[in-house]
This record gives structure tokens, sequence and C-alpha cells, in this order.
């Protein structure tokens, strides 16, 4: 029996696993942080919805500038009547079915209002303005959202990588345990000792991988992309740490920061709108006037036309005094028929023009609420952007000290890491000869692990802080 498969049968099969196999590397996306950042502007929700809201904002304020067109109605209306009714063409009584067909054509348009178109339209480029902020203000969260995870993820990366470097030194540590413990050179007590730390170093792995898989997952959602779609972190070179800025004046920050910041550009804008408000609110004091235009006829097919004709016979009208000679004229004779359409429409047509005025007299104090209200929303606005720059101080202040803190920290973290990997060096050489036992030799293991892990975090708190100040100072957030 042959086979079925021969070295030359199966090329067409490799060939097709090389391919699925190139298109699965190609599937994978490389995410860097601006293209992290870029995904993260083009596909967010939330900034769409805020996009869509600006939109929306952006209709109402050009229609508020539409307001001060004229309008142009017209209003036709055809009807069937029965019974006792009105012609609409004679004004007269009469019984009998009508088709009746009006219309009129209006225009107006305002000539005073009290300013509140205007000042409406004010308002509303002010609201449109706001929502434009606001749109800025959900872009910088998130970016600096995302440059949070991006860091987080690097971070876990890193202590993925010592987790993994833990375990090999422990398996090689278990591995002399076990050599030493046959030998009769250590207890059994070492040998678990030594398996433990073998566990441990397992399990701080496993820790470090659900801690990377969970941020890279926050960052996909930031993306807006599919959680099962495969990425690569790109690692930026971030060990010129010398070049990272750890010391600013604080007061010079926030000075910048309040020119800059989306917080309290919001909140001066909304400021300048509830201002606004107040006039919009006082117009309806004022009284409006409207000029108007209208024209308009109507049909009706129970009117008729009259005309009269001259008859051949004569009619007298009268005598001459003195002669009693008969004073005569043609005769006329009057008929009627329906009136023709379109002639109809032209001999009813009709025209206005005209002001007409509305004076507020009473309200039941409707205006008067409505200006306090406004009044009131105006200072709370006010209030409200007090509080977001005095928030904002606080925050520079706080991020201004956090930032030379983590560096004071990282410095710290090194020196311990530094001292920890020396102990550790010197008891491991100590401990492989006899001279140092298990217990110890854990302990210092524990210590230098510890020590590795710590200085990784402050370094990428230090690059952390530091990019936290750039976001307040409105400079581009790049690794």
């Amino acid at each position: 029996m042959k086979h079925l498969f021969t070295i030359k049968n199966l090329k067409p099969v490799a060939f097709v696993l090389m391919f699925m196999a190139g298109t699965a590397a190609q599937a994978q996306e490389v995410i860097s942080l601006e293209r992290a950042v870029q995904l993260t502007l083009e596909r967010n929700l939330t900034i769409k919805q805020s996009q869509l809201n600006e939109a929306l904002s952006n209709e109402d304020y050009k229609q508020s500038k539409y307001n001060m067109l004229p309008n142009l109605n017209a209003a036709p209306q055809l009807s069937e009547n029965f019974g006792r009714n009105i012609d609409p063409s004679t004004n007269l009584f009469i019984n009998q079915k009508i088709l009746a067909l009006s219309g009129n054509l209006t225009a107006q348009v305002v000539l005073f209002q009290g300013g509140q178109l205007r000042n409406q339209i004010v308002q509303n480029r002010l609201t449109l303005e706001s929502n434009r902020t606001a749109t800025a203000k959900v872009k910088n969260d998130l970016i600096l959202n995302v440059v949070t995870d991006y860091l987080q993820i690097l971070t876990n990366q890193d202590l993925l990588t010592a987790a993994k470097q833990q375990l090999d030194i422990s398996n090689l540590t278990l591995e002399r345990a076990q050599k030493s413990f046959n030998a009769g050179n250590q207890t059994l007590a070492d040998l678990s000792q030594a398996k433990a730390g073998v566990s441990t170093a397992d399990y701080n792995i496993t820790t470090a991988q659900n801690q990377l898989d969970l941020s890279i997952l926050v960052l996909k959602q930031y993306m807006e992309m599919n959680p099962a779609t495969d990425i690569t972190i790109v690692r930026p070179d971030i060990s010129k740490l010398n070049e990272i800025s750890t010391v600013y004046n604080a007061q010079d920050v926030l000075k910048t920061a309040l020119s800059v910041n989306p917080d309290v550009l919001l909140a001066e804008v909304k400021e300048k709108n509830a201002s606004q408000a107040i006039k919009v609110a006082r117009g309806a004091y004022y009284p409006s006037i409207v000029l108007f235009g209208l024209a308009g006829s109507n049909f009706s097919d129970a009117r008729l036309q009259y005309t009269t004709s001259r008859s051949p016979t004569l009619d007298t009208i009268g005598f001459v005094v003195g002669t009693n000679q008969r004073v005569v004229t043609p005769g006329v004779v009057q008929s009627s028929g329906k009136y023709p359409f379109f002639r109809q429409l032209s001999d009813n047509f009709n025209q206005a023009v005209g002001v007409s005025m509305q004076i507020p007299i009473f309200t039941r104090f409707a205006n008067r609420t409505a200006v306090r209200k406004a009044k009131i929303n105006y200072e709370y606005a006010s209030v409200s952007t007090q509080l977001a720059k005095t928030n904002l101080s606080k925050i520079i202040y706080q991020a201004v000290w956090d930032v030379q803190a983590a560096n004071k920290k990282y410095l710290s973290a090194m020196q311990t890491y530094q001292a920890n990997k020396d102990a550790y060096n010197t008891i491991q050489q100590r401990y492989n000869v006899g001279l140092v036992n298990s217990l110890d030799y854990n302990t210092s293991l524990t210590n230098y692990n510890k020590a590795q892990n710590d200085m990784i975090q402050a370094k990428y708190e230090v690059i952390f802080r530091s990019k936290v100040i750039d976001y307040y100072l409105g400079n581009p957030i790049t690794l």
C-alpha cells in the first residue's frame, strides 16, 4: 500500500501552513504610545459622544442666527361644506353644498424683541465654545489615562521579567539544594525551603502576568479595540532618566496651566455663558415689534357670476312733461353662470401690511423669576470657575511635590537595589560553599527581589510624575 503523503505532496501543505503563520504574524498589531493615543482619539466612544454634543450646539448656534431672517408661511385650505353655510366668497348665508378653497401667504420679521435674538446668538456661540472645550477636556483626560496605563504596562512587563529571573534563580537554588541533600550536606528543611522558593517565584510570575494582561486589556478598551486582538507594546528608550526634568517651580507651572487647562477654560466659558443668559432673560421685559405682510384669495363653487346684455325690446323709463311723449331705453337682460376659478381667485385677491406689538404687562412674575434664576446660575458658574482654579492650584503644587518625591524615592531605590544585589551575590557565593544556611540565603534573595521590584516601580513613577507636569503645562505627552 502506497503512502498517501510523500515529501512532494507535503510541499503545498507546508506552503499553506507557512502562509497561515505569516498571516497570523501580520495580524499582530504593534502599538507604540503615539499609536495608542491616535487610536484612542479616533475610536473612543466618549470622544464621539462629546463631539455629537458639540455638533448639536453648533446647529443651535446657526439656528439662532437664522432667527434674524424673515419667515414665510403658506396656509392653503380646501373644504366641502354641507347645510346652512356662509359662502366664503360673498359672506352670504346659503343652504347648499359648497366646495371652498382659500389660502394666504404671510411673512413677518422681528424688528425689536428686547435684544433677545442678538443675545441668544452670543449665548449659543458661547455654548458651542463650551462644548468644544468639553471635547478637548475629554481628549486630554483620555490621553493622560492612556499614558498612565501605557507606563503601567511597561512596569508590569519589567516586573514579569524580574519574576521570571527570580524563578530561574530559585530553580538553580533548588537544583543545588537537591544535590547537597543527596550528598548529605543539607537537611530536608533546607530542601523544602528551596522548593518553597520555586513555588513563590512561580506564584509571583502568575501574579505579574495577570497584572500585565489586565493593563493591556484596559489599553484596548481605551482604543475601542477587540479584546481578542493580539498586540505588541513598543518599549521606548527610558534608560535616559537624566533627560527627564524633575525640578519645577510650582507658581510658574500654575501660571501656564491656568491658561491652557481644559477644566479652567471650560469653567470660564460656562461663566460667560451664564452672564449672557441674564441679558437674554431681561429681554422679556421689553415689548416686541413685528412687521408683517399678508396676501390671500379664495374660491367657492357656489358663487355665481352675473352678466347683463341688451334686449331687442325697449323699456319705458318715463314721459315728457307737456307732450306726454314716452321716453324709452334699450332693455337689459341679466343672466348668471359659474364663476371661473382663476377669475374668482384674481377678483378675491387681498393684501395687508402692518406692524404688531406685544407689550408684557403682567406675566405672573415669570420674567422676573427667569432673570433671578439666570443671576443665580451666573453666581454658581462664577464659584465653579474659582473652584476649578483653586483645585488646579492644589493639583499643581501636589504634582510638583510628587515628581520631586518620586525622584528621591528612585535614587533611594537604586541604592537599596545595588546594596541588596551586592549582598545577595556575596551570600550566594558563601551559600554555594556551605558557609551560609538556606534561611539566610532565602532572606537575602527575598530582599534582592523586593529591591528590584521597588526600583522598577520607582523608575516608572518618576516618568509618570514628570508626564503629569507636561500634561498640565499643555505639552505633548511622548516617551
